[in-house]
């Protein structure tokens, strides 16, 4: 689970979900993602007040780097450690290695304890029976007062894409209906759909539609 996954088709999805096969995907080359932070996050946080932040299925850090560069104090997670060594790494490489954290957690099993005044889950899709909505749901419990959620997820499979394993997509309304937030108690900033170029196996640029989700918790 990390930025902007390509996502391949497991034989039986659900024996794929687990450490095991994201270490495997992670070892497969040096480098997995771009390095850059999520266009999204990098947009929707470039106003925020540094503080705490969380970083869910941080991948090799490409988020939690990012923010920490602009004075966050950041924890990421992910279920690979071999993500997570990599992070670490970057981070270090970064200057920001005293203001970021990493934490191996299956989501579906664990999650990081403490408040956050900024909780980010970026493309947070997986194979199998993955409990997003659960998830997401302590997510938002983990936002301090005031803070801010951002959920950033694609609205389904690229065109280009051949294999399609069952992924679950939600739109931006499902997503906040899994949330189940308190009435009164949370403000969404954003809730939409968005085309985006990213560039396909053969090099050429294409186009594929995203969707993020911001909630703020009031004070």
């Amino acid at each position: 689970m990390s930025h902007e996954h390509q996502h391949r088709s497991p034989e039986a999805a659900a024996d794929f979900v687990g450490e095991e096969y994201w270490d495997t995907r992670y070892r497969e080359s040096e480098e997995v993602w771009s390095g850059d932070a999520n266009a999204v996050l990098a947009r929707e946080a470039a106003s925020l007040a540094p503080g705490r932040a969380l970083d869910l299925g941080c991948g090799e850090g490409g988020d939690a780097v990012w923010l920490a560069r602009r004075g966050w104090r950041v924890t990421g997670t992910d279920i690979s450690g071999v993500a997570l060594e990599r992070a670490a790494a970057r981070a270090g490489e970064a200057g920001v290695a005293d203001r970021t954290e990493w934490e191996r957690h299956d989501l579906a099993e664990s999650f990081p304890a403490g408040e956050y005044d900024l909780v980010s889950a970026c493309f947070l899709h997986t194979f199998g029976a993955f409990p997003r909505g659960a998830v997401l749901r302590r997510a938002a419990a983990a936002v301090a007062p005031g803070g801010i959620l951002l959920v950033v997820g694609h609205a389904g499979w690229a065109p280009w894409q051949e294999d399609r394993p069952q992924v679950a997509f939600p739109t931006p309304d499902e997503v906040l209906d899994q949330l189940e937030l308190e009435p009164g108690a949370w403000e969404v900033l954003l809730a939409e759909e968005h085309v985006r170029v990213q560039n396909q196996p053969d090099g050429r640029p294409g186009t594929r539609t995203d969707n993020a989700v911001k909630v703020r918790r009031l004070p």
